[in-house]
């Protein structure tokens, strides 16, 4: 896998199919990419869909936190998965500045969502990014030189 972009570009794939089957993530991972070389960002992309499947519940309480006027089941299936893959992003992978993890976020709702999606998205992960940041501080997005908490 060439890219940390296509690894998520995988794991959207991934989770989108383990959404609509039912099938573990691990079936589904092993299906689409179970002959792919082994590499940093096929560990990458194995891991982001073990988190974002696994604490799904969690991710989508923040989820429903940040759209309180809208029922989770009107947010189409493919921005629920890119909000979960990048608030597991937020979560889990602290050498991922927030503000790439969201503009990856977006390019994936623009390319593989509606024409809405992207700005959909930006506005969930902007909020999210704001409250968790105040809760999550991680180095990269420290100032230079100041000590990591």
């Amino acid at each position: 896998m060439r890219s940390r972009r296509a690894a998520r570009e995988w794991a959207l794939r991934i989770l989108y199919a383990h959404e609509m089957s039912g099938d573990p993530v691990e079936q589904v991972f092993a299906d689409l990419l179970g002959s792919v070389p082994d590499d940093l960002n096929l560990r990458f992309c194995r891991e982001l869909c073990r988190r974002s499947a696994e604490r799904d519940g969690y991710i989508d309480g923040l989820i429903a936190k940040a759209v309180q006027k809208w029922d989770l089941n009107r947010i189409a299936v493919l921005d629920h998965v890119i909000l979960r893959v990048a608030i597991a992003e937020f979560l889990y992978f602290d050498d991922i500045p927030f503000k790439v993890t969201i503009n990856e976020a977006i390019e994936l709702a623009k390319r593989y969502s509606t024409s809405q999606s992207g700005r959909f998205v930006n506005g969930i992960l902007d909020a999210l990014s704001t409250e968790l940041h105040k809760k999550v501080k991680k180095p990269a997005d420290l100032p230079t030189g100041a000590p990591a908490p």
